[in-house]
């Protein structure tokens, strides 16, 4: 029978197990998981109106053991040591596994002895900084023959030309989603276009070229919006200026809920290499 799993991870794609007591931790009675709404009434007579609903900001609590205190610090020295970190919750539903994230930061971990069993068990509590969400990934890469499509959230979808790379998808989550998207060179004046039911909803041309070995980077995260060039150096220039883009334009390409949408990219010269990414949100899951 297959169970839950827990890991943290950071910005480097390192891990540390919360499911391995003998290397690293076990974390056990976890809390936390679900949701939970603030919400404010206004009374018209015998009638309560919403007047204010909003979704709280969730805390993940456990109990975190170890079963040597080197391990316990080890824990510490991942944290401490990550700039951003996140849980990786993998729930064994009946038709299979499938692997969630939620952004986080620790809040307190407690510290004392190892008890008479040999297992130290402190308190651990996490401040969430997102919903769960799951990465949706389309890989683009034209120095391949046409290879197969994966179904881990990774669709490895390539293509032998510089032709307009198309990824549909059905955002099944409780927001809309957002995207990030990144173009190799060479690229001229590349366009993001999001079709919603067959229909025309968004369209973001960007007007600089790309060189080879540069990249597009674009992504519309909530509080993490930006259009970017990275250079061959590493150095990231923004492109949110009225020479790249259209200010007019909803330039903030989100999929809606429970719509049949397409993402089209598509180049003056074609797109070549390119990767798309579209993060879906759950209030639990």
């Amino acid at each position: 029978m297959n169970v839950r799993e827990f890991k943290l991870v950071n910005e480097k794609g390192q891990e540390y197990s919360l499911m391995d007591i003998n290397e690293h931790c076990l974390m056990t009675e976890p809390t936390g998981l679900g949701y939970s709404y603030s919400t404010e009434y206004e009374q018209l007579g015998n009638t309560f109106v919403t007047n204010l609903r909003r979704i709280e900001q969730g805390k993940i609590e456990g109990q975190a053991n170890f079963l040597k205190y080197d391990n316990y610090k080890a824990l510490i020295d991942f944290i401490e040591h990550s700039e951003q970190l996140r849980i990786k919750y993998t729930v064994p539903y009946s038709n299979g596994n499938k692997t969630y994230f939620k952004d986080i930061q620790i809040q307190e971990i407690s510290k004392s002895e190892i008890q008479p069993n040999g297992v130290l068990s402190e308190s651990i509590k996490f401040d969430a900084l997102s919903l769960w969400y799951s990465e949706n990934t389309f890989v683009y890469d034209s120095t391949e023959q046409p290879g197969e499509m994966r179904w881990d959230f990774t669709w490895d979808a390539r293509f032998g030309d510089h032709q307009s790379k198309e990824a549909q998808f059905i955002n099944d989550g409780h927001t809309e989603a957002p995207i990030e998207v990144t173009i190799e060179g060479e690229a001229v004046n590349p366009t993001i276009t999001l079709m919603v039911e067959n229909e025309l909803a968004q369209e973001v041309t960007i007007t600089t070229v790309i060189n080879e070995h540069e990249k597009l980077l674009y992504g519309t995260k909530e509080n993490n919006f930006y259009i970017n060039k990275e250079e061959t150096d590493g150095t990231l220039t923004s492109l949110f200026t009225l020479d790249a883009i259209s200010f007019e334009n909803d330039n903030v390409i989100r999929l809606p809920k429970e719509k049949d949408c397409t993402l089209i990219l598509e180049g003056d010269t074609g797109i070549g290499n390119a990767e798309i990414k579209i993060y879906v949100y759950y209030k639990a899951i």
